[in-house]
C-alpha cells in the first residue's frame, strides 16, 4: 500500500471519527451531517474499494499503453514495412512525410486519418512527428526498418526516456533533427547516448525538466557533437556562462 492512499485513508478516519461524535452529541432535532462529513466516512468504510479501482485504473492505463505501440507485423507481413511505420504512426495521432513528396499525411484531432498512404508502398518515410503522442521504447520497433529517416520530433512525449534515447541509435547514419523538448522523463545520463547520432546537425533539448545542470549539460551535448547546433531555451544558463568564465581564466592563468 503506496505512503499516499495511507495518508488518505488515516485522514478519512480521524475526519469521520471527529464528525460523528459531534452528530451524537447534539440534540436529536439537529440537522443531519453536511456533505463532506458524509462523503469522509464513505471513504474510510470504503477505502481498501478504492484503491482496487486506482490498482485497476493504472493496469488498464498500462495496458492500453502497451497495445499502442505493439509491433505492426500483421500490416508488415501483407503491405512492406513502410505502410507498416506510417499505420502506426498515424494510430498514435502523429504525422509523417514520405521521401521524394511534399505532402504531410496526419491525423486529425479525433485520430481519423486518410487512407491515401497506403498508395504509396515501398516509400520510406523521411520525416517524423510524433510530438505529444505515448510513443514508447517499444514503439521504436515500428520504425527501425525507417533508414532513409532525417527528421524525429518528439516534443513533450510523456514516454520518452532514457532507454528512448538509446534506442535511437538504429538510425545513426541518417537522422539529422531531432526534437526532445519537453519531455518529462528523459535525464541527463540520457542525453549522452546522443554521441552515437553520428549526422546530427540540430537537436532541440529545451525545457527538459530533470535536467538540473542545464548549463554542464550543453557544454557536453556541445563537446560529442561538434558539427550539431544546439537549442536550449527555458533554462537558467548562469552555471554554463560561470564555467565559460573560470575556464578562461584557467587559460589566462597558465598564459
Amino acid at each position: 500500500m503506496s505512503a499516499p492512499l495511507i495518508s488518505l485513508h488515516r485522514c478519512c478516519q480521524r475526519s469521520a471519527l471527529f464528525l460523528l461524535p459531534r452528530r451524537q452529541w447534539s440534540s436529536s432535532s439537529a440537522p443531519p451531517a453536511s456533505l463532506l462529513s458524509r462523503c469522509l466516512l464513505f471513504l474510510a468504510q470504503r477505502y481498501y474499494d478504492v484503491e482496487m479501482l486506482l490498482r485497476w485504473r493504472s493496469q488498464l492505463g498500462r495496458d492500453q499503453l502497451r497495445k499502442k505501440n505493439l509491433y505492426y507485423g500483421y500490416t508488415q507481413r501483407f503491405y512492406g514495412p513502410d505502410i507498416a511505420s506510417a499505420h502506426y504512426i498515424l494510430n498514435l495521432g502523429g504525422g509523417f512525410r514520405f521521401v521524394g513528396q511534399s505532402k504531410w499525411f496526419r491525423a486529425n484531432s479525433r485520430g481519423k486519418f486518410s487512407w491515401d498512404f497506403l498508395n504509396y508502398r515501398d516509400t520510406p518515410v523521411e520525416e517524423v512527428d510524433m510530438s505529444y503522442t505515448v510513443i514508447n521504447y517499444t514503439g521504436l520497433s515500428n520504425l527501425e526498418r525507417q533508414q532513409h529517416m532525417r527528421t524525429l520530433k518528439l516534443q513533450g512525449c510523456p514516454e520518452v526516456d532514457d532507454w528512448f534515447l538509446a534506442g535511437l541509435h538504429i538510425f545513426q547514419d541518417s537522422l539529422e533533427e531531432l526534437d526532445i523538448s519537453y519531455c518529462p522523463r528523459i535525464t541527463a545520463g540520457g542525453l549522452v547516448a546522443l554521441r552515437n547520432l553520428r549526422g546530427l546537425k540540430r537537436v532541440n533539448v529545451s525545457s527538459i525538466p530533470r535536467i538540473s545542470s542545464p548549463g554542464l549539460v550543453i557544454i557536453l551535448l556541445e563537446e560529442m557533437l561538434p558539427r550539431c547546433q544546439i537549442t536550449a531555451d527555458g533554462y537558467d544558463l548562469s552555471l554554463r556562462q560561470a564555467g565559460g568564465e573560470t575556464s578562461e581564466e584557467h587559460v589566462e592563468t597558465e598564459r
